[in-house]
This record gives structure tokens, C-alpha cells and sequence, in this order.
């Protein structure tokens, strides 16, 4: 198999990483619990989860559904917009997302551990939202789906981590249409 240039996007390049990461998180004892966001956060001082939970999934379908979702959005947004703007949006929209994700787990469940890359992912989508205006509405309506719909049959999922992606992605748009207009990253 030969890769291009093409094929190192830095979408292609976190899905790797995503990838490797749970490879190695489904191989370390209590895998889990040390890259997931949860209480150890603070108790623990394990303060690398805000980051590393977002490379954390909770099953092989998890990370397929995610990575698939970030495959056809992020290199969308990579395209428009350039590798380091990019980045710098999955990184920074995903590690608040995971913070104030952190916040409901403390004051609301303390029995929770998050895994997974949604509530970064629903920032991007968030991100897309406030700039394309006609897909805004359809891209509300599919995260209450992924969001609700789980639920109803019994799954436990975050619905509050994509909630607060969604408003992160939505925010971050909007300040870097204020204070970063001309700002174009390559």
C-alpha cells in the first residue's frame, strides 16, 4: 500500500493517533479508568484526562463511529480552513468540552467515566453550524438524535458532552470570526 501526501491530512493524523491510543488503552490495566475523564482527575491528580479522553473510546464500534464522523467533518474544516486551524479547533474546543463535561460528572454523577472524541467532534459540528447557516438546523436535529435516541433503548452515552460541543464549536466560531477574521493557517 502506498500512501501520498494527500493521505497525511491532519484529520487522517489524529484518527491515527485516536486509533493508537486505543489500542494501547484496551491493553494497559484499567486502561479505562487511567485515560478516561473521571473523578481521579482531580483525586487522583491525573490531569492528562481532559486530553486523553478524547482519544479514549469505550468499544471498537465507539471508535469506528467516531472516527468516521471526524473523517468527513474534520477534513471538511481542514480544507477550508488549513492544518494548524484545524488542530488548534479539535484540540482546544475538545479539552474545554472535556472540562466542563468534567463538571457535570462532579456535581451530577460521580459514577461516570467519559471515553470518546463526540464532544469534540459535536465542537467541529458546532464550529460548522455557526458558519453554514442552512445546515444548521440539520446538524442540531442530529445531535439530539445521537443524543436522545441512545438513551431511549438504554445505551449509556454522554449526551451532555455533545450538548457542550455543540455550544463549545458554536462560541469558538464566533470569537474567531471577531478576533481572527484574516487569519488563514496553512
Amino acid at each position: 500500500m502506498k500512501f501520498s501526501k494527500k493521505d497525511f491530512t491532519a484529520t487522517n493524523v489524529i484518527i491515527f493517533i485516536t486509533v493508537v491510543a486505543y489500542i494501547i488503552q484496551i491493553n494497559v490495566q484499567h486502561g479505562n479508568l487511567l485515560f478516561g475523564l473521571n473523578l481521579y482527575f482531580l483525586l487522583g491528580g491525573f490531569y492528562w484526562q481532559p486530553l486523553t479522553s478524547m482519544f479514549s473510546h469505550g468499544g471498537i464500534a465507539h471508535l469506528g463511529m467516531n472516527m468516521f464522523v471526524l473523517w468527513q467533518f474534520g477534513n471538511l474544516i481542514e480544507q477550508a480552513r488549513g492544518k494548524k486551524r484545524f488542530i488548534t479547533l479539535y484540540l482546544v474546543t475538545g479539552i474545554l468540552t472535556s472540562l466542563l463535561s468534567f463538571l457535570y460528572i462532579f456535581y451530577i454523577d460521580i459514577q461516570v467515566n467519559l471515553v470518546g472524541a463526540s464532544g469534540a467532534i459535536c465542537a467541529i459540528l458546532g464550529y460548522i453550524a455557526y458558519f453554514d447557516k442552512r445546515q444548521r438546523s440539520g446538524i442540531i436535529t442530529w445531535i439530539l438524535l445521537i443524543s436522545v435516541a441512545p438513551l431511549l433503548i438504554g445505551l449509556p452515552i454522554a449526551w451532555y458532552a455533545h450538548f457542550i460541543g455543540l455550544a463549545i464549536g458554536f462560541i469558538y466560531a464566533i470569537i474567531e470570526k471577531r478576533f481572527f477574521p484574516l487569519v488563514v493557517y496553512r
